[in-house]
């Protein structure tokens, strides 16, 4: 089929809409070159942008249907509306797919085996590592800048005091007004690690977390849970030693509770078999292991029993 340019493409639809008008019958050729165009047109398109700009495009129409302040009969109005429609739709079909592309389809960037670099239009700069992918609407950067991650990348952030960043990933999201990070998704794990400045980090069913420098958040693989871990150099060693600073549960069943505290504390703790798909709400913010199993018992209406590194916990 023979290209044919966008200001061809406008006045064909528009001698359609005017034989639509008058009444004239559209031939056998038009009406095929039609059905070629349609569908080639389509096949690449995203149904829900196309009917939102469809339903833009009808409505700033509207204010033509009674220009001049002349009255059109009911009748009439709405068989000038659908024929506006479907000139309207008629021109998306046609050239809509350039439009969508230029100033709508959002920018996708997939660092397949090695790592890609990308450099947004705000001046940060996003290392994609090796499966991710970043999607880029294409109004950024607007008063906040919000873009989509699959996959793990790092992020160095443009600062702007007025213009947040957020980045979405699965399940949570990451809101920062100008820092270096990390973002790693790894199945049910998902974890930020701040190198600098300021993060606040959310995700559903769980209070935010606000990180400093050398600090990192993570759900351990929990949905509903949160914890930030800090890491500093060891004065004797001068290896990195890290902290657990808080861990947060919001009804999360107990034997996942009781993992994420054996796996962090190095300990073993048994319990109630019967008791193990009981929701547990808590906040360990701060308190020893000891302290911290002592209140999870107290939530329980457990009694409990150390012996070595070995936590019991009774009816």
């Amino acid at each position: 089929m023979k290209k044919i340019n966008y200001k061809n493409i406008e006045v064909f639809v528009f001698k359609l809409w005017e034989r639509e008008v008058s009444g004239e019958k559209v031939s056998e050729k038009e009406t095929e070159l039609l059905s070629q165009w349609n569908k080639n047109a389509e096949k690449d398109l995203d149904t829900v942008h196309m009917q939102e700009s469809r339903g833009r495009l009808l409505s700033g129409l509207e204010s033509y249907f009674n220009s001049a302040g002349k009255s059109i009969p009911v009748r009439g109005y709405k068989k000038y509306t659908y024929q506006v429609a479907a000139a309207v739709v008629l021109l998306l079909s046609l050239g809509g797919f350039l439009i969508y592309n230029t100033l709508i389809k959002p920018d996708i960037y997939i660092a397949e085996s090695r790592e890609k670099i990308i450099h947004l239009e705000d001046g940060s700069v996003v290392t994609l590592l090796p499966g991710a992918e970043l999607t880029v609407a294409k109004s950024f950067p607007a008063s906040t800048r919000v873009v989509d991650l699959k996959g793990d990348a790092v992020f160095s952030i443009a600062k702007s005091k007025i213009h947040p960043f957020i980045v979405n990933a699965d399940g949570f999201s990451t809101k920062v007004l100008g820092t270096v990070f990390k973002i790693s998704q790894s199945g049910k794990s998902k974890a930020v690690d701040l190198y600098e400045g300021k993060v606040a980090v959310s995700s559903a069913g769980a209070p935010v977390s606000f990180l400093k420098p050398n600090q990192k958040w993570t759900n351990f693989g929990v949905a509903h849970t949160t914890a930030v871990i800090s890491f500093a150099p060891d004065k004797t060693s001068g290896k990195s030693r890290s902290e657990l600073l808080s861990l947060s549960f919001n009804d999360v069943p107990l034997h996942e509770v009781i993992a994420v505290l054996e796996s962090n504390y190095n300990t073993k703790i048994y319990y109630p078999k019967e008791t193990e798909n009981k929701k547990i709400t808590a906040d360990f913010t701060g308190g020893t292991v000891a302290e911290n199993i002592e209140s999870l018992a107290f939530i329980l209406g457990f009694e409990v029993q150390k012996k070595d590194n070995t936590y019991i916990l009774k009816k």
